[in-house]
């Protein structure tokens, strides 16, 4: 297999954008069309994913020790599809089709020979990784909501009881699924550490266009049905680290660095901690009460809330906020009192520049998680002010929250 020869058609093939897509699903329907149930009535969403993850696969693939980890997390992910062995000749017929009909004149028996032989080792790697998830893990837990709160319009925390212990690390996700919205499923955060009686929890930010995030919001009730994936991830806590950490939480980011959080309050001697805590204004700081009393019962826990887009009040112009979060705690733990922006207890500015202000951070391990929009400039703030690029873990939720 020349892998540039490859990587060289699928680039050119991938400039037809939306068009590849389309041929594929087209072609692989027709061919199977007991297949078509699988996948959800609205396939826009499934054709953006089929390039991505061919994208990445292509990128990968004269880089083994990146790829396969890569493709046995995407076979363990299938399983809740209920994707099986003789499905794989289905998708790689239909594939080379694809590939064949866009490649026009380029398309010759050598470039034929490589997408065989890449479409071999995919396959092989995914199926061997679902036959050993599947001798350990369902291909999805059954769950009923035992709590919904809706903390603000667009934000709900859900409680979810799974039928089975659903064992993850804090930081990992799942993808979830709702009866009246089947086979759409979109990735959440568990927002606490593993609990004696397995409930999780979950924080939902409706995004518009989405087709899951507005029934999780807007419509999901106590005693609703869901089901949970496995868990995936790695924004997880380094436990062999000493180092004092940042959290670093934009909007709904916050669930898998709460549940970090958690993790550390388990430890016999915490680190220091820092979580700071974005949104746009104020009442998107959804759980900045829990957060509050956090912060006054742990002594080794700092809180910053930030917004980025209110106008900063006069001294005169107070919102009666400060007293809500002085209540029960000293200015240290809630980050009260400190240098320039902070007004009523909450600091002004993009949640990257609060951070940045606060430091510097030498010898930290910093967790970043919340819009692809914060998540960049929060690197390069927090590299800047003296966290080693390889102590910053983070993940980004761009399309999974929908």
């Amino acid at each position: 297999m020349d892998a540039q020869r490859l990587k060289d058609n699928f680039a050119a093939v991938a400039e037809q954008g939306d068009a590849v897509a389309l041929f594929f699903y087209a072609d692989l329907f027709v061919r199977n069309p007991h297949l078509r149930d699988m996948f959800p009535i609205g396939m826009t969403g499934q054709r953006d994913k089929l390039l991505r993850a061919l994208g990445q696969i292509v990128a990968k693939v004269d880089d083994l020790p990146a790829l396969v980890p890569f493709l046995r997390q995407l076979g363990r992910d299938h399983r809740r599809f209920g994707i099986v062995a003789e499905h794989y000749p289905n998708v790689g017929a239909s594939l080379l089709a694809t590939l064949r009909h866009f490649s026009g004149p380029a398309w010759t028996e050598d470039v034929e020979s490589d997408w065989n032989a890449a479409y071999s080792l995919v396959a092989k790697v995914m199926l061997e990784a679902a036959d050993e998830d599947a001798l350990s893990s369902p291909a999805w837990w059954n769950g009923q909501v035992v709590a919904a709160e809706r903390r603000r319009f667009d934000i709900a925390v859900l409680r979810i009881q799974p039928d089975r212990p659903l064992p993850y690390t804090p930081g990992q996700s799942v993808a979830l699924e709702v009866p009246s919205r089947l086979r759409h499923w979109r990735y959440y955060s568990m927002a606490n550490a593993p609990r004696p009686d397995h409930t999780v929890d979950f924080h939902v930010r409706l995004v518009d266009g989405g087709p899951v995030s507005p029934v999780l919001v807007r419509a999901t009730q106590p005693g609703d049905r869901v089901r949970m994936g496995a868990p995936i991830g790695t924004l997880t806590l380094d436990e062999s680290s000493n180092r004092d950490v940042l959290l670093v939480a934009g909007s709904t980011g916050l669930a898998p660095l709460k549940a970090i959080l958690e993790q550390i309050a388990g430890r016999p001697r915490p680190p220091r901690v820092h979580l700071f805590f974005g949104a746009r204004d104020r009442d998107g700081l959804y759980d900045l009460e829990h957060l509050s009393k956090l912060a006054a019962e742990l002594p080794w826990l700092t809180v910053v809330p930030a917004v980025s887009d209110e106008i900063v009040p006069d001294e005169t112009g107070g919102h009666g906020f400060s007293s809500q979060l002085r209540s029960g705690a000293g200015p240290g733990h809630l980050g009260l009192g400190h240098a320039g922006g902070a007004h009523g207890g909450i600091e002004h500015g993009s949640l990257p520049d609060v951070v940045a202000r606060r430091g510097p951070w030498p010898g930290h391990d910093a967790y970043v998680c919340g819009p692809a929009a914060m998540v960049e400039p929060a690197i390069e703030r927090l590299t800047a002010s003296g966290v080693a690029r390889d102590r910053i873990r983070l993940e980004t939720f761009a399309d999974a929250q929908r």
